[in-house]
């Protein structure tokens, strides 16, 4: 049995693959693909579900590349099945003529039961339904879906003021620390 190799003169070694290289957090389900942060603020988000979605594969890996967006995206129940509207995933960056369109009406997979109970909930006066983030679970995407009642402009002040507040709140705790 030869030895490998020793190294050159000048003492660089030779880059060996890493065995267990860190994943990217997206990919590996540790941080979110996409987050709704703007459905806090217009919506009281009541309970929460997750769906699967039926995707195209150049919309997966756009998702893992981090461009999609849930700013505009809203639920819709139409004949026992559950849609996903004006969700934006932008086109793979190596995609062909056959890459997908950004903000295609996308099938979300639930349970029978999780489907009848949120058309029970959709037809009372004022709640609809909203995404409020895109993640990977076990290699697959997820999107969480909230069951929402709109906020009032007042609501809305309120929320402000009370996030000011934790904010100063917060800020002066840890200046009282640093003395």
């Amino acid at each position: 049995m030869t030895r490998p190799a020793t190294p050159t003169s000048s003492g660089a070694k030779p880059a060996a693959p890493r065995k267990n290289a860190p994943r990217d957090p997206v990919a590996a389900g540790g941080r979110d693909a996409a987050f709704n942060r703007s459905a806090s603020f217009h919506y009281f988000l009541e309970d929460r579900f997750e769906a699967g979605i039926a995707l195209r594969g150049t919309e997966v890996k756009s998702i893992r590349e981090g461009k999609a967006n849930l700013k505009d995206a809203y639920g819709l129940l139409k004949d026992g099945e559950a849609f996903l509207l004006n969700a934006h995933i932008g086109p793979y960056s190596h995609g062909n003529a056959s890459n997908h369109e950004a903000t295609r009406t996308r099938k979300l997979l639930l349970h029978k039961a999780e489907l009848e109970k949120l058309l029970g909930k959709t037809r009372q006066k004022g709640f609809t339904l909203v995404p409020t983030r895109l993640y990977f679970r076990n290699g697959k995407v997820k999107c969480e879906l909230a069951l929402a009642k709109g906020k009032q402009d007042w609501d809305k002040r309120e929320t402000e003021r009370k996030r000011e507040g934790d904010k100063e709140a917060k800020a002066a705790i840890a200046r009282s620390q640093r003395r």
